[in-house]
């Protein structure tokens, strides 16, 4: 993670368009989590290719869709959708096929992994940061779309090498099928030197994310109600009922169960994209041995986190907050940070409420920090990201924060940004300067746009 898998893939795609002048689109599959991240970065880093999202309840059909990609160099869609939609997209033979997080069909026998494989490509490209989680088959599914039949069918491979090196971890095997592979992967290791000379000593970037259908409902109902209430009340009453929406929009960003008040025992799969991104990326960082720090505004978010990290990654994660007496907090920090602990109590994903650890403690053990939610003072942000990016920290630091489109997240993130260029102390020291806009300046604010939302 955060090696320039998209950046390089996207200079791939921009060196086609130049040189090749393709009579086809490419197509681009990724998880519903990371489509908004990938138009965003495409606008930043290739405004020149003309992009089609195919995604949402409102997407092309049949002949439609066809006909619309008569001046388009790349379809963005989903994993989901590549199924669901598998005429149209099978319909088109595509210039280049890229799947990102491609461990998506790592299950050979799945339909979505079945209807992937068929679709008709120029070239094949697959990204992936964990091409095995679990079993040598993933990496046969994975080899199967890029290059099929290179490895034989997957019972020819499992015969030949699955059972001798899972069995009996066999090295004769092993160097076999690396040989086998070696010519097809451009592979980088954050340990190599020479990556090391490139990266910044601070990486930031954003992760964009899509509303869920469920989150879509809630947000527009309580939009609507707060503007059916709000020229009604005074100007105290006004900044109130804005700050308060604030916090409800900001927990249906992060789930629904929050702002429904579910508690833990609610089902959490499927109902946000932003915590499903937040699992895969912790997922993805823990498997290279790396640890984070997860920031929240709210305590029962942190509590929902720690909930669904710890059930889903099988280890023990920390969550300080404002109830959090000074013993634990000493104890949590000593886990975390002291490498002189025993191994089994050491622990590796630390959530913090963004007031209670955002200033005044050293984790530098940590060289991943997440602001799941944003509190809009850049301030703030720094000051909670300098925990990990401080003295004693040895390795560079990603900082990743999210930001939910098509909602007042994007808004403010956009607003911020502007006027970044003119003075950081623009927003002032918190929230409040956004209780002071108009009606309708609110209302720009706050409207959803339904095309970042899940049919």
């Amino acid at each position: 993670m955060g090696l320039g898998k998209t950046i390089q893939w996207i200079t791939y795609l921009l060196s086609v368009k130049e040189w090749e002048k393709p009579e086809t689109p490419s197509l681009l599959v990724c998880p519903t989590s990371v489509l908004g991240n990938w138009q965003m970065e495409l606008k930043r880093f290739a405004p020149t290719l003309n992009v089609h999202l195919h995604y949402g309840p409102q997407r092309l059909k049949g002949d439609a869709f066809k006909e619309n990609l008569k001046d388009i160099d790349l379809v963005l869609t989903s994993y989901t959708l590549s199924h669901l939609d598998e005429a149209e997209l099978s319909a088109i033979s595509w210039n280049s096929i890229c799947l990102d997080e491609a461990q998506n069909i790592k299950n050979a026998y799945t339909k979505q992994a079945s209807a992937i494989r068929r679709l008709d490509g120029y070239h094949r490209i697959a990204l992936t940061g964990t091409p095995i989680e679990n079993r040598l088959t993933e990496l046969w599914s994975i080899f199967d779309f890029a290059n099929p039949g290179y490895l034989g069918t997957i019972r020819e491979f499992t015969h030949r090498y699955v059972n001798a090196i899972e069995r009996t971890r066999d090295t004769d095997t092993i160097n076999k099928v690396q040989k086998l592979i070696r010519p097809f992967l451009l592979r980088r290791v954050k340990k190599d030197p020479a990556i090391q000379l490139d990266l910044p000593e601070k990486n930031e970037s954003k992760t964009f994310v899509s509303l869920t259908a469920e989150q879509g409902s809630l947000y527009e109902n309580y939009i609507q109600d707060m503007f059916e209430r709000l020229d009604k009340l005074s100007a105290m009453e006004r900044r109130g009922l804005i700050l308060a929406a604030l916090t409800k929009l900001k927990q249906v960003c992060n789930h629904p169960a929050l702002m429904l008040k579910e508690g833990l025992a609610a089902p959490w799969s499927g109902c946000s994209n932003k915590l499903e991104r937040l699992l895969e990326m912790v997922q993805e960082l823990r498997q290279e041995g790396d640890k984070c720090l997860i920031f929240t505004q709210f305590v029962e978010t942190g509590h929902l986190l720690q909930h669904v990290l710890q059930q889903e990654l099988s280890e023990p994660v920390l969550f300080l907050h404002g109830g959090t007496s000074k013993t634990a907090r000493d104890e949590m920090i000593a886990h975390f940070q002291d490498a002189s602990v025993p191994a089994a109590e050491q622990r590796s994903i630390f959530i913090l409420s963004l007031k209670a650890g955002g200033i005044g403690l050293n984790l530098t053990a940590a060289n991943h920090v997440f602001h799941y939610d944003r509190w809009w003072n850049p301030a703030v942000e720094n000051q909670a990201t300098d925990r990990a990016f401080r003295i004693g920290q040895t390795r560079h630091v990603q900082v990743h924060k999210f930001v939910t489109l098509g909602t007042l997240e994007e808004r403010i993130d956009e607003m911020i940004e502007r006027k970044l260029g003119l003075s950081q102390q623009i927003v002032g020291t918190g929230e409040n300067w956004i209780t002071e806009l108009t009606t309708d300046e609110l209302r720009d604010l706050f409207s959803l746009r339904r095309e970042w939302v899940e049919a």
